[in-house]
């Protein structure tokens, strides 16, 4: 899978830098991904578009060790955390490139599994927090009445799910 002396990073970047931080990785002709969506505002009288990150906050980079410390020059980055399994890591980054290709509309998700703690973050149930009943459906909470020993199975819109820490 390529050089050992360079391994892949996931660059957790500062806030609304991970543009800045491409731009410095192809500036030190280092290989590296920024997935990039198009983005529509609607205001009063005019629509803007533009290009945000699909993660935001990350972009993936390939470093030689002995140059990581050139991409901590500009102080654009939190961290740089390194991949453990490169192969499975080329594969997703793979699907993500296809993905963003297609064209089709995308909303990053959590990765929400039997038993994962939610906030519920909009609606009128906004602020309880439940936990997700079943995998293959990830909207579908429950939300404990412990004295009862039982739970309430509630359907929410995605959208106003948030994993809990």
């Amino acid at each position: 899978m390529g050089d050992p002396a360079e391994v892949w990073f996931v660059c957790h970047t500062r806030p609304r830098c991970e543009k800045k931080f491409a731009a410095l990785c192809a500036a030190e002709r280092l290989e590296h991904y920024l997935p990039l969506v198009e983005s529509v505002r609607r205001y009063a009288r005019q629509v803007k578009r533009f290009t945000k990150p699909l993660f935001p906050g990350y972009v993936f980079t390939r470093v030689p060790l002995e140059r990581k410390a050139r991409i901590y020059q500009q102080e654009l980055l939190a961290r740089a955390i390194p991949v453990e399994n490169e192969p499975a890591f080329l594969a997703q980054l793979d699907d993500v490139r296809k993905v963003v290709a297609s064209g089709y509309d995308l909303v990053v998700r959590p990765l929400l599994t039997r038993g994962r703690s939610v906030q519920i973050i909009g609606g009128p149930l906004h602020g309880l927090e439940g936990r997700v009943d079943d995998a293959s459906d990830p909207t579908a909470i429950v939300i404990s009445v412990d004295v009862l020993r039982q739970g309430l199975l509630v359907r929410l819109p995605a959208e106003n799910i948030r994993a809990r820490p």
